[in-house]
């Protein structure tokens, strides 16, 4: 039987397959960033479904996990507020323009500079196992703001115009060059996640590109994952958050140059 709200007759399995990736998409997203990899290839798979429509509708579902998760980590850990918001609102704009771009401009012209900066990423984090354990901020003042601020324009525009592995670059970004712990940086990167989920539907709704239906079911299974995602990296700490984050870009390397590799010609 067909679903209305899916492109083409799409059966319930395939409704059943997009529920289960939403849902670890939110896990893994609450954790350490990275659910990108398992949701947008998952709405690829459907039938008819363009790449600008999986975008748009990847930001929606999101958008409700990210919320989730911000929530539940600004309860518990009490991140500061005063980097983050500036942070957040220019990492919205950033992904408003990436948005505006990412119909016309190919992935594939910034897969090999994200593959090469997931590898320094992860030869820094395990040559420095102290990195990340705990805070220590590297600027203060106006320059902490300013440096956050560039940060977030730059990732906002990566998650605008392409998106998997952007809570993952938030939380190195946060801890590699602010010095915050994994686990502060992981509350912040939440909630400038969720501001460039914003940002991107505020360019892809007025194009109709979001396939509401689908969207609204994939953010309720975001939303229980990222439940369960953040309070299990809450309860666990740092350590925990830093060994995932490890898993989830060893597992963006290998996805990113296998996208390299099998698009390359001849």
């Amino acid at each position: 039987m067909p679903i209305e709200f899916l492109p083409q007759d799409t059966d319930w399995w395939v409704l059943a397959l997009l529920f289960l990736a939403a849902f670890a998409a939110g896990w893994i997203d609450a954790v350490v960033g990275g659910g990108g990899l398992l949701q947008l290839p998952a709405l690829l798979l459907v039938p008819g479904m363009t790449p600008v429509q999986a975008l748009a509708t990847n930001k929606l579902a999101s958008v409700f996990g990210t919320a989730t998760s911000s929530a539940t980590f600004y309860r518990r850990v009490r991140p500061s507020l005063r980097t983050t918001l500036p942070m957040a609102g220019i990492a919205m704009l950033g992904a408003f323009g990436g948005a505006s771009i990412a119909a016309f401009l190919p992935a594939a012209v910034f897969k090999p500079i994200i593959v090469i900066a997931l590898l320094a990423v992860a030869i820094i984090t395990l040559a420095k196992p102290s990195l990340g354990a705990v805070t220590r901020l590297k600027y203060k003042g106006a320059r902490h703001v300013v440096v956050a601020g560039a940060t977030g324009a730059v990732i906002g525009f990566y998650d605008g115009i392409l998106g998997p592995g952007t809570g993952t670059f938030l939380v190195i970004a946060l801890v590699g060059l602010l010095g915050y712990d994994f686990l502060r940086a992981s509350a912040k990167a939440k909630i400038v996640n969720f501001a460039t989920n914003v940002g991107a539907l505020l360019f892809f709704v007025p194009l109709g590109a979001v396939l509401w239906p689908l969207g609204l079911v994939m953010g309720a299974a975001n939303v229980l994952g990222s439940l369960i995602g953040s309070r299990m990296a809450i309860a666990r700490g740092s350590r925990f958050v830093r060994a995932l984050f490890l898993v989830v870009v060893g597992v963006l390397i290998v996805k990113l140059g296998f996208d390299i590799w099998s698009e390359a010609p001849g």
